[in-house]
């Protein structure tokens, strides 16, 4: 029997186990016996939370207040004096920390006996008269501070609000009663120990949306620059600084609560040129104390200091460890002396000013600087942090050509999590190898891109990376031991909230997809933000966005990188229909979008667009636009009158790509103005608008007003000629195969026309394959399937 019970304990840890007590229906609408009465009507219980416990905890306790009310309307009292409890209460509090807590693990009324010493663990359970004057309670326990606040929200999303409601206006379904069942849930450790997420190249929405519509009090907090320099500032500092504004506290304290919400607890704050660093706006390091959020910093911010407007703008040439180590240490030291009290990971190395590689002087050894930048930064750490570094989170992320430097001969100290980055395009580019795994106590990690701005092509409009992908990357990191850190790069946050939901479930859980169910996990999504009904068509419709979508992203479309002239793309419009059967299919996801909308309540609008309908129809009028664009080319080519409705469809998707993108910035009131630019293409720098064949826009193609009759063939790119005879693609009465013609009009006007076959075995089906599928109206063209 002892065995037994030691087999279940320990079954009870993995990560099948947790995902079965989180998905199972454990909050009722009617009350069973034994079941804990968090609402009963107008009968809320009451919450508490010991003053003594962590701030972290007396947010979520106020925050879980608020989830109540969202729910059932009525909001319960939050109570912090146990002596003043009455009824049924929920009781939360980290082991060891609140007094009330630890006095019923004391008292053997809750076994929190599987929580010592685990992290970011958790037990929700029922207890029976657990106080005086309590008859009884929900007790969330968590091993420490994060795990109770993780408690504290897994059962917000048991009473059906969802992580996303927030940031994604998703508004829970109303219940009157909440019940919760009888029991013990334990939830934890994390398979991952440190997971977030990096807000990056926030420069035409998070940044413009929080200081802007927000939070426009932020520009006004703290100095724009620190300079080493001492005095007024430089005109390079000057000119930038009327250019950058603030993300404050305000707006972290939402990122924040999200993170929790996720079981997330990690994040590399916003840094681009625009926007003030996360540690000169007074209020932020703190709030991310109060919560309970580790900081770090990106590859190339070593020591949490940012450096593109935190090392001076007149002395980029003295970021050189090799020649100024002086200069560059006390830059360093600064940051780790304020910041040394909160929890954070350090990330070590050193590479340029903003994302390129390490500045050295010529004929210096990268390795041989890198090393002693390590023992330098280590160092720091001992004076400031802890007198042993080794107990100290830090990483190391060979990121793009620092790779081969650590493949090389560059050694990292063996406590550091090397954390290896994917190729950008979600690919991760090295796996540890079984030596390198066990020579390394400090582990690996990964940092991930659902979101990226760079060379040779930029993504930053729409999150379009599959979460099988994500899987399958994310699944063999964890099978080779890759761990320790988790960071997922999702530039504005929004619209990557599939892709970050996705990454988090599987940094806290990796066993809760796999192969035989990762199917239903965008039906999943669905159903917990928008319920049951339209689920398994909304997923449905997602599975078939990530397909398209990822063939070729929406950012992606031009053929051409910057500083190459511009080109056709290589998209078929003779061979197999390609160009339009691809435009055929976002023209039917977009219209079944916008018709599921229609049949949405008017609570869920907001949220379906944000999460569904905006990226699924942005992606559709981007693909649509470029489509046409060169549909518009090939038609003139052979000189179809269609050229002109293809050049007008060109400019009608480029106004409805400008309409969704205005109508997202209006949703929830406002909310989120300035989030979404007008043309959203257009912030990936590498894009440009695909230009209109000159010859079109000029309006100089000027079909005759006669009709006029011309014949294109599948598999030939020109049109035949007058009296040309021309063979089909092999065709015989045992095949199935149906060769298409054209026949279109090189006029204005209709004529008539007809068509014979040399072969009473030859069928043929006359298609009016634009009307067929009402897409675009193009009259004059026919399809013509030739059947054996």
């Amino acid at each position: 029997m002892k065995i037994l019970f030691l087999s279940l304990s320990l079954y009870g840890l993995t990560g099948l186990a947790l995902a079965n007590a989180a998905d199972a229906p454990w909050v009722h609408d009617t009350y069973k016996d034994g079941d804990f009465k968090l609402a009963q009507g107008t009968q809320m219980a009451e919450v508490f939370v010991a003053p003594e416990d962590f701030k972290c905890d007396q947010i979520a306790a106020n925050l879980f207040t608020e989830d109540v009310e969202r729910v059932t309307g009525h909001k319960p009292s939050l109570v912090s004096d146990a002596a003043k409890l009455k009824g049924p209460a929920v009781i939360l509090g980290t082991l060891g920390q609140s007094p009330v807590i630890d006095k019923l693990v004391a008292d053997g009324k809750f076994d929190a006996k599987q929580l010592q010493g685990q992290w970011e663990s958790f037990l929700i359970g029922t207890v029976a008269n657990p106080l005086p004057g309590v008859d009884s309670a929900l007790v969330i326990c968590g091993s420490d501070r994060r795990g109770t606040a993780y408690g504290v929200f897994e059962v917000s999303q048991g009473i059906g609000v969802s992580p996303w409601y927030w940031w994604a206006d998703v508004t829970p379904a109303h219940r009157d009663n909440l019940f919760v069942a009888a029991g013990t849930k334990r939830f934890g450790p994390p398979s991952v120990k440190y997971r977030g997420i990096f807000i990056n190249d926030e420069d035409w929405g998070m940044n413009v949306w929080a200081s802007k519509t927000f939070e426009p009090e932020a520009n006004n907090l703290g100095p724009k620059f620190a300079p080493l320099v001492k005095g007024p500032p430089s005109a390079a500092e000057a000119s930038a600084e009327a250019k950058i504004s603030s993300i404050g506290p305000k707006t972290y304290a939402k990122i924040f609560e999200l993170l929790l919400r996720l079981k997330a607890n990690t994040l590399w704050p916003a840094m681009h040129e625009v926007t003030t660093p996360f540690n000169l706006v007074p209020g932020n390091a703190q709030m991310a104390d109060d919560y309970g959020i580790v900081m770090g910093s990106s590859h190339a911010e070593p020591m949490l200091r940012n450096n593109v407007n935190e090392w001076p703008h007149d002395d980029q040439a003295a970021y050189d460890f090799a020649t100024n180590p002086d200069g560059v240490t006390k830059y360093w030291e600064e940051r780790v002396q304020s910041n040394g009290k909160y929890e954070s990971i350090y990330t070590i190395g050193m590479r340029g000013i903003h994302d390129s590689a390490i500045q050295l002087p010529r004929g210096a050894n990268p390795v041989s600087v890198l090393e002693q930048i390590f023992s330098v930064q280590r160092g720091l750490l001992a004076k400031y942090v802890n007198p042993d570094p080794a107990k100290v989170p830090q990483i190391f992320c060979p990121y793009k050509e620092v790779l081969a430097e650590f493949l090389g001969n560059l050694t990292v100290p063996p406590d550091v999590t090397v954390v290896f980055p994917d190729d950008n395009f979600g690919y991760i580019r090295y796996f540890p190898t079984p030596e390198q795994i066990a020579a390394r106590p400090g582990g690996f990690g990964v940092y991930y891109h659902i979101s990226y701005l760079g060379a040779p092509y930029s993504y930053v409009w729409l999150n379009t990376t599959p979460p099988a992908l994500i899987w399958e990357e994310m699944s063999k990191a964890y099978d080779h031991d890759m761990k320790n850190l988790w960071i997922l790069n999702v530039g504005d946050l929004k619209p990557g909230e599939i892709g970050i939901d996705f990454f988090m479930q599987m940094a806290w859980d990796e066993k809760k997809w796999n192969p035989g169910n990762l199917q239903n996990y965008l039906t999943s999504f669905a159903e917990q933000q928008f319920g049951a009904e339209h689920a398994e068509e909304i997923g449905n419709w997602l599975g078939d966005f990530y397909h398209l979508s990822y063939q070729r992203k929406p950012e992606h479309l031009l053929w051409n990188i910057k500083g190459e002239a511009a080109r056709p793309s290589d998209i078929s419009y003779t061979d197999y229909n390609e160009g339009y059967k691809r435009y055929a299919g976002f023209n039917l996801e977009e219209m079944a979008i916008n018709a599921l909308y229609q049949q949405l309540p008017a609570s869920q609008k907001d949220a379906f667009y944000e999460l569904v309908a905006y990226p699924m129809v942005g992606t559709a009028l981007a693909n649509e636009r470029f489509l046409a664009n060169e549909l518009a080319a090939h038609d003139l080519s052979q000189g179809r009158a269609a050229a002109l409705d293809w050049a007008a469809a060109f400019n009608d998707f480029t106004a409805k790509l400008d309409t969704v993108s205005n109508h997202y910035n209006d949703l929830a009131g406002g909310k989120w103005k300035y989030m979404m630019p007008d043309d959203p293409l257009q912030r990936d720098r590498s894009y440009r608008n695909p230009l209109l064949s000159q010859t079109v826009s000029a309006n100089q193609f000027k079909p005759a007003e006669a009709p006029g009759m011309g014949v294109a063939i599948q598999g030939r790119t020109e049109a035949l000629q007058a009296g040309e005879i021309a063979a089909l693609p092999y065709i015989d009465p045992y095949t199935d195969r149906q060769p298409k013609v054209s026949v279109f009009n090189t006029g204005t006007s209709t004529g008539d026309w007809t068509i014979k076959v040399s072969e009473p075995w030859i069928n043929v089906k006359i298609i009016n394959s634009w009307s067929d599928l009402a897409l675009v109206k193009v009259s004059d063209l026919m399809m013509v399937n030739v059947q054996g």
